[in-house]
């Protein structure tokens, strides 16, 4: 190798390891921040309560920002995903703009202050893609170059949320594109998302901690009751997927979009009101703690399902993951009636299988689960995760997200046959 040869490359290795660095480093603090932040306005709500009378205003407020300053940014998650495939495509997109981090950041706050059902992935992922797009202009990076960096955004985002990087650098891998992910993009993924979990940590925030105590001995009898409960969580998850469909289309019929979620404010504020509870607004985590240890309401997951269906589809802002934890978890409990296994491994199994079914995002799920729950409880979290990959339908919470796997390659079989 020539010496100009050889001071290029280094040149190159240290130019992308200041971005990990950096973006790694300015994800995990933002997010910290944003969490921190979530849960002092949670603790607010809390404490008062009256504040749920506003949550119209809040929604009223949010539409109006987005529909006159953001409406680019208004698609979220699904506009990184189709900057990516305009990318691999190539597309020149335009670069995802800056605004949508504060943004989104907070109405995220105002949604969940004033008792909206959302969750708060959605607003560490979208900041994560529109920090690390802005290194495009500033290193002059090319296409390929700014593919990665929406993996690593997403991936810091999610990692430092959850406190998961396993999950996160698979979850950017797999909502992107698996199929033309490289080797590179992938260690990148999984680099960046240890910096932004360890900057997050930095900043002294706790992540939820849920364990499961009793793990039964593997047995062909135990894990065929793990996939069968996977089933139920996959069916689960498409009524999640389809009843927010159902709710876009109803709310899609008032043509002036802000009062989409000043409308959907109010019936919910109603919700909160005459059922003079405030178990399933916010992210539910205590809930979805005590799922694991005590008996659920047997309508609770229900009720959350269609709440954070309703809020979302609405227009307020925040992310679907943590309220999909709380439904898989809640329902998992429930199974305890007629699936001989412990309570807390069917709310741990719940948690994270409904995740992979609304995603289908199963190896994002997989790596979730033993980063949670552990290596014994991971052949049996994996299975039921994988099980709600394959009955989750053929559509998912992202609607950009490409087709790719077994489980389309299924689909097209079926619905080939039935049209021949």
């Amino acid at each position: 190798m020539s010496l100009n040869k050889f001071n290029t490359t280094i040149t190159s290795w240290l130019k992308w390891l200041a971005i990990y660095i950096l973006i790694g480093s300015i994800v995990g603090t933002a997010t910290a921040f944003f969490l921190q932040t979530l849960d002092d306005v949670t603790l607010f709500r809390e404490k008062h309560i009256w504040v749920v009378y506003f949550l119209p205003i809040a929604g009223l407020v949010i539409g109006l920002v987005y529909y006159y300053y953001g409406e680019s940014a208004n698609k979220g998650n699904n506009l990184i995903i189709e900057t990516h495939h305009s990318l691999e495509n190539e597309e020149t997109p335009k670069p995802i703009p800056f605004k949508m981090a504060p943004m989104v950041f907070l109405s995220t706050l105002l949604t969940h202050i004033a008792g909206g059902s959302a969750g708060r992935e959605g607003t560490a992922v979208q900041m994560g893609g529109a920090i690390a797009d802005q290194f495009t202009g500033l290193f002059k990076l090319n296409a390929a170059d700014r593919k990665t960096l929406l993996i690593i955004g997403i991936s810091s985002g999610f990692a430092a949320v959850f406190g998961t990087p396993l999950a996160g650098a698979f979850f950017a891998i797999e909502i992107l594109s698996i199929t033309y992910t490289n080797k590179n993009q992938l260690a990148a993924s999984l680099f960046v998302a240890y910096i932004a979990h360890y900057s997050c940590l930095a900043w002294q925030v706790k992540h939820t901690i849920y364990s499961i105590p009793n793990i039964p001995e593997i047995s062909l009898t135990t894990l065929a009751w793990a996939i069968f409960a996977g089933f139920i969580f996959g069916l689960t998850a498409l009524a999640f997927t389809s009843t927010g469909k159902l709710f876009e289309n109803i709310f899609n019929k008032i043509k002036f979009a802000p009062l989409r979620p000043f409308i959907g404010g109010i019936i919910i504020a109603l919700f909160i009101v005459v059922f003079n509870s405030t178990k399933f607004i916010g992210l539910g985590i205590p809930t979805i703690q005590d799922a694991f240890i005590n008996n659920a309401g047997q309508f609770d997951f229900a009720i959350k399902l269609i709440l954070t269906s309703f809020t979302l589809s609405a227009g307020f802002k925040g992310g679907e993951v943590t309220p999909l934890f709380f439904i898989g978890a809640t329902l998992g409990n429930l199974l305890i009636w007629f699936i001989p296994l412990p309570m807390a491994l069917l709310a741990g199994m719940g948690f994270v299988a409904v995740f992979s079914g609304a995603t289908n995002c199963v190896f994002a799920s997989i790596a979730l689960g033993l980063e949670l729950f552990g290596m014994k409880a991971g052949l049996y979290v994996g299975l039921a995760s994988i099980a709600a990959y394959l009955t989750s339908g053929p559509n998912g919470i992202y609607s950009a997200k490409y087709k790719t796997g077994a489980k389309y390659v299924l689909y097209y079989l079926i619905n080939k046959s039935r049209n021949q």
